[in-house]
């Protein structure tokens, strides 16, 4: 063969040489677009997730501690209703509770977690949370810290009640149609000035119907004992009494006098449900619009430290629904009163007032203050039982 002929193979061997080089080529190009557009899209997903993890840093913390339960059908149901409307109106709030926090020195350990992981304000939701919230507020200066029911204040420290007297007391008139006799059994939990005044309340409103009617206290020192409480009113009743009402946590006190064939009056929520026979209304508090309110305050840094106590007339403090045995003519007796509450938050305790002792406290033509309503430390005429010092 000759070389020219070796050439030509040459030749068609470096053209297919050629060839299979250029298809590698286009092959490794396509595999670099390939492994490209797999790099981005990592690199997209990835950032998606430190994006969403910014912005699950971003999210405004907001803590609560409760004294019982959320699934008490009461206070802290009434406060964790209050917690879930606040993250459903401030989508860029995060909520965070504990649950079942004894009063004492376990509240301060709880308070101090909740502001460690990063609680911009932290809302303590029971009277003897007081002294804990004052220590850990002191070490936390900037953390807002709202405490329910309580008195004591900080630069950092507020607090805030409803006036949940008001309620309590338009319960009572509505009481006063339907008690059996003239005693109605009180089943109360501690006695602190808040739990005090709505006593005095409650048998205020029965007396503004019937003078005659006095109240029975039996005290239970629980916010969340359905048994003891239980207990309580059906001693209540075994000493005559022919309606319950109580200041407890729990429908239990509702639900002994269902069982008794009697009606009563419950507290901080709507408890028919769990004694459809027996509850005519009740107090209720109304949390949400409240906790909205103070967070965005916070937010915008307009917070100030402050005693709030709002009323019928802010919102924040309600009657529930009426049972189905409620007639007509009582709903109007209690929208009367309540229009007069609407106008003046100091209506229910105005003069004259005595005490258990026939001593007059509030003259005629004057009003309690709020200080006053704050420290209760006195029964009303017509309420049989004592407060323990």
């Amino acid at each position: 063969m000759s070389k020219w002929g070796d050439g030509e193979k040459f030749k068609k061997v470096s053209g297919n040489q050629k060839n299979i080089g250029g298809m590698i080529m286009r092959k490794m190009t396509r595999y670099r677009l390939v492994l490209f557009c797999v790099l981005a899209v990592l690199i997209g997903l990835s950032a998606g997730l430190q994006g969403q993890e910014v912005a699950a840093a971003e999210k405004f913390k907001v803590g609560f501690i409760y004294v019982g339960p959320p699934g008490d059908a009461g206070w802290t149901y009434a406060h964790d209703q209050g917690r879930k409307y606040l993250e459903k109106h401030l989508p860029n709030v995060q909520t965070m509770y504990v649950e079942s926090v004894p009063e004492g020195a376990d509240a301060e350990r709880v308070l101090t977690d909740l502001a460690e992981k990063g609680c911009k304000v932290i809302f303590g939701t029971s009277f003897g949370y007081m002294d804990s919230m004052v220590k850990v507020a002191a070490r936390y200066p900037n953390v807002v810290f709202m405490h329910c029911s309580g008195y004591k204040t900080a630069k950092n420290l507020g607090t805030y009640m409803d006036r949940d007297y008001e309620g309590r007391y338009l319960g009572g008139i509505a009481a006063a149609k339907y008690v059996k006799g003239d005693l109605v059994g009180y089943v109360a939990a501690f006695p602190i000035p808040e739990v005090i005044r709505c006593i005095n309340a409650f048998t205020l409103g029965a007396q503004s119907v019937n003078p005659k009617i006095r109240v029975k206290v039996v005290w239970t020192n629980t916010w969340y004992d359905p048994a003891a409480e239980k207990a309580a009113a059906i001693s209540l009743i075994n000493a005559g009494a022919g309606l319950i009402t109580m200041n407890q946590d729990t429908p239990a006190a509702m639900q002994a006098a269902e069982e008794k064939g009697l009606y009563g009056v419950a507290n901080d929520s709507d408890m028919r449900a769990m004694a459809p026979k027996a509850v005519l209304t009740g107090q209720i508090a109304v949390w949400g619009p409240y906790y909205v309110k103070v967070v965005k305050a916070v937010m915008n840094k307009t917070w100030k430290s402050s005693q709030y106590w709002g009323g019928l007339k802010d919102g924040i403090v309600d009657i529930s629904p009426y049972g189905s045995m409620v007639t007509a003519d009582v709903k109007k007796l209690v929208e009367q009163k309540r229009k007069v509450l609407l106008k003046d938050d100091w209506a229910v305790f105005a003069g004259p007032l005595k005490d258990q002792n026939g001593t007059i406290r509030v003259k005629a033509g004057q009003k309690m203050t709020d200080a006053e309503m704050l420290s209760f430390d006195w029964f009303v005429q017509g309420i049989e039982g004592t407060i323990p010092k």
